[in-house]
Parts: C-alpha cells; structure tokens; sequence
C-alpha cells in the first residue's frame, strides 16, 4: 500500500486513532477533521425514551459518539440496565456498549447497514409481534435501517444525541493542504462528512473531485458519484480494516 497519501475527515480524536493504524501499515495521512461532535440536551421525548427504554426488544447504535453518549444516558437513569437486544453497525461503537455491561451484536463481516441488517440476531429481535426498535444516532442519517424495519413490521423510534458541526477553516484551507502534502486519496466516515468535505472544497471541487474517494457505504457512494465524483470507492464500513482492505485493492495516483 506505499504510494497513498490521505486526506483523513474524521473528527479529530477519531482521526489521530485512524491515522496511527495507517502508519502501521505504511500508509501516509493527513488529518483534516470536517465533523465537530456537539451533544444535545436530553429533555422532553428523548428523556422519556430514556426511560421507557426496556419497551424496545432491540436498541440499535449507529456510531461510536452515540454509543458513548447513551451509556451516560443508561448510567443515569437504570442503575440496572434493562435485558434486551443491543446491535451497533460496527466492531468499535461494540466495543464501547459492551464495555458499559450491554449484550451487543454486530455483524463479523461488513460494519454498514445492510450488513446489520442480515444479522440472524436483529432478524430474530424483530421477529416478534409489535416489534418496537430503537435507533440511537446524532441527528439525521441511517434512514435504510428505520424503512427496511419498518417494513418488516417493526416500529422504529430515534433518540438523537448529538449534532454534527462542520470545524472553522479559512476558505481554499482544503485544496492547498492536499497540494501542499501530495495526498492523493480522500476519506470520509459518513454522508455528512461528504457533504462537508464538498463545502469546504468550494470552487475547487471540481478538480477534487478526480481524487479516489473512500467511503463506507453505498448510499454515500451514490451521494459522492451524484456530486461528481470521479472514482468513488465502497469501503463496505468505517472501520480500519475495512478501508486497508480497499486500498489494498485500489492502486493510488502516484
């Protein structure tokens, strides 16, 4: 993998893990953080699904910021958490539910939605009559999980914890970093990681644009090819591992 140089958005503590993971493996990058993590209050409904939490038959955890804001949340208000199902999309939000006395699952291979969504355990969860699931996650995205739910017969309900702010930079701070280190490979974590990287590139995307992007699902490969994206690359995750695999298998533009 000697030859990738690349840009890393992840928020910033996120990005130092990532990056750490990288240098192992010979891999060069450079840390630009496009998603600021701001906590919600929790007040009004989201307190009342707090506490009526043992009503879901299964608690779904869409990212590693929301697991670790539920915890405080279940830490505050169940001294003993209630017995049910906790699912997260990936190995590393697993990590931290678990870490807290949940029973969590999560898919071995693939850490994105569809794969959660093939897991024989969440299948099993729903399965049930009057089947009601819980969506913990910052404010918008993961929309595939609630329909497909909820075509099955489940009802879905968010608890939203978090809003993802897009970090202050001077204009034209993108392209001249990506010029200035050479790097010759984007990554994003989520859509709105891709929205904010398009912002932030302004005029300059259209040149951008030729960069390999790394992405870790097909919804945001469809958003990224939308916006013109010229070589757009599913990751099948967030992970790690699951963006070594790609690139791996994509050769980089020396």
């Amino acid at each position: 993998m000697i030859g990738w140089r690349l840009l890393l958005t992840r928020p910033a503590d996120e990005s130092t893990a990532l990056a750490a993971v990288l240098a192992g493996a010979g891999v060069f990058s450079s840390s630009l953080p496009l998603l600021e993590i701001e906590a919600l209050p929790v007040v009004g409904v989201q307190q009342t699904i707090i506490q009526g939490l043992d009503a879901y038959c299964a608690v779904i955890v869409v990212s590693k910021p929301a697991a670790r804001l539920v915890v405080e949340q279940v830490a505050r208000h169940w001294p003993q958490p209630p017995r049910q199902c906790w699912f997260s999309v990936g190995a590393a939000t697993a990590q931290i539910l678990a870490g807290h006395g949940l029973d969590v699952c999560c898919p071995q291979e693939g850490d994105d939605s569809e794969a959660l969504l093939e897991l024989a355990q969440l299948r099993e969860a729903v399965a049930r009559p009057d089947a009601r699931v819980l969506i913990v996650r910052g404010e918008g995205g993961r929309e595939l999980l609630a329909e497909r739910l909820r075509a099955s017969g489940a009802s879905v309900d968010y608890l939203e914890l978090y809003r993802r702010g897009l970090s202050d930079y001077a204009p034209g701070v993108l392209a001249q970093r990506i010029a200035a280190e050479r790097l010759n490979g984007l990554v994003v974590s989520s859509g709105q990681g891709f929205e904010h990287l398009r912002q932030l590139a302004g005029n300059a995307w259209p040149e951008l644009a030729r960069l390999p992007l790394f992405v870790p699902s097909p919804r945001v490969a469809e958003m990224a090819r939308a916006a013109g994206a010229q070589t757009v690359v599913d990751c099948r995750g967030a992970s790690a591992v699951a963006l070594l695999t790609a690139l791996r298998e994509t050769r980089p533009v020396l």
